[in-house]
């Protein structure tokens, strides 16, 4: 993808969550079932870094439990991470997750860690290259038994959502400018706010894994209505 247009793709949403930050962290107050999941299966021991935090309600509650291991959110956006409360042993940074090869680099983010999670982050990360880039970054600071663990909205799996969908002239761009499973949607919520999201098939995610030097290890469909809007996997080192 042309470099142009990725900066274009990634304005987009830097623009959505800078401005509509408040809005989004408002429908975002509780977990979702996949990521109640995971919660379930973090041990007190594990260090874990979560990519793209939000309003860092995950972190929060995985404190909450009483974790003894360091946590470690990171967000492009300031509106939500000023709704990330600390919490005993959680620690909130700024970092654009486009950036995150250069961050690790400069020791914003170091050290090895246990799990590293990016719940509903990766889709919003266009060109294959910057995504496989930021997949090799979190294979290096993965410990040897460590875990990625991410999830993606699988939103054609929804007739609702499908009806969102806008076209690329939108913000004057075409079919051909962006790649294949980029779609434009629309947000309605204190205002008209537009987000890019990139729909990830099963079949391109391992193919990610393996060329980052991971394998998935286990992969399950959850939230929304039908229990299949987000698309959970979690990774291994080779």
């Amino acid at each position: 993808m042309n470099l142009t247009i990725v900066d274009q793709l990634l304005a987009i949403n830097r623009k959505f969550y800078n401005h509509f930050g408040n809005e989004f962290s408002a429908t975002r107050q509780r977990l979702q079932p996949g990521v109640k999941k995971i919660l379930n299966s973090i041990k007190q021991d594990e260090s874990v870094l979560d990519l793209g935090c939000g309003n860092g309600y995950f972190l929060r509650e995985v404190s909450r439990r009483g974790h003894k291991q360091t946590l470690l959110g990171v967000d492009f956006s300031l509106p939500l991470l000023r709704d990330a409360e600390s919490a005993p042993g959680v620690i909130f940074r700024e970092v654009d997750l486009a950036k995150l090869p250069m961050t690790s680099n400069q020791s914003l983010i170091s050290g090895h860690w246990s799990l590293i999670t990016a719940f509903a982050v990766l889709h919003h990360i266009p060109s294959h290259e910057i995504r496989l880039d930021i997949l090799r970054t979190v294979q290096k600071l993965l410990e040897p038994n460590g875990k990625f663990i991410l999830s993606n909205w699988q939103f054609l799996n929804s007739e609702k959502l499908k009806a969102r969908i806008l076209p690329w002239a939108k913000v004057g761009l075409s079919n051909s400018d962006v790649d294949e499973g980029d779609y434009l949607l629309d947000w309605r919520s204190g205002g008209e706010g537009l987000r890019y999201i990139h729909h990830f098939s099963v079949e391109e995610l391992l193919a990610l894994a393996g060329q980052a030097g991971m394998r998935v290890s286990d992969s399950f469909l959850s939230d929304g209505e039908g229990g299949n809007l987000s698309l959970y996997q979690t990774w291994h080192l080779k």
